[in-house]
């Protein structure tokens, strides 16, 4: 992907955010039906406005745009970004990456290939996570 005044970028994983491969859901949805697990999913609210502006991005760590439609086109003036912007493919990144960085802290490992995809065990319940950028499905097998 390659949006206006942004260098092509080499490195796939620095640029995307890890997707659930369809076999990973279906794997889910069968676990959940064969050991009768319970199961739920959360919409994250503006998850993108929760998350910071990774190292990388733009210039010097800096991202600037000009101002959006309907305010005044100053052209001494530009915004800096503080948090991601919705629809730029690094947005979905930050959000995964502090996503992850919370779940490793609370124990969560990754299910094999699958970098959107978690399993941890708490108190005997088995629990099984697997995130779309802000989409999360949830399964356990107790509550």
């Amino acid at each position: 992907m390659h949006q206006k005044g942004e260098d092509n970028v080499g490195d796939y994983d620095a640029t995307i955010s890890p997707v659930p491969a369809a076999s990973g859901l279906r794997t889910i949805l069968s676990l959940v039906t064969q050991q009768n697990m319970f199961t739920n999913h959360v919409d994250i609210s503006q998850a993108f406005v929760q998350e910071e502006i990774l190292p990388g991005d733009g210039h010097n760590g800096k991202v600037y745009i000009s101002s959006p439609p309907g305010y005044d086109k100053d052209l001494l003036y530009v915004t800096c970004l503080l948090k991601p912007l919705y629809g730029k493919p690094s947005a979905a990144r930050a959000c995964h990456a502090t996503m992850s960085a919370f779940l490793a802290k609370e124990g969560c490992t990754t299910v094999g290939f699958q970098k959107s995809m978690w399993t941890v065990m708490i108190e005997g319940a088995h629990i099984l996570l697997e995130a779309h950028v802000d989409f999360v499905i949830t399964c356990a097998n107790r509550l």
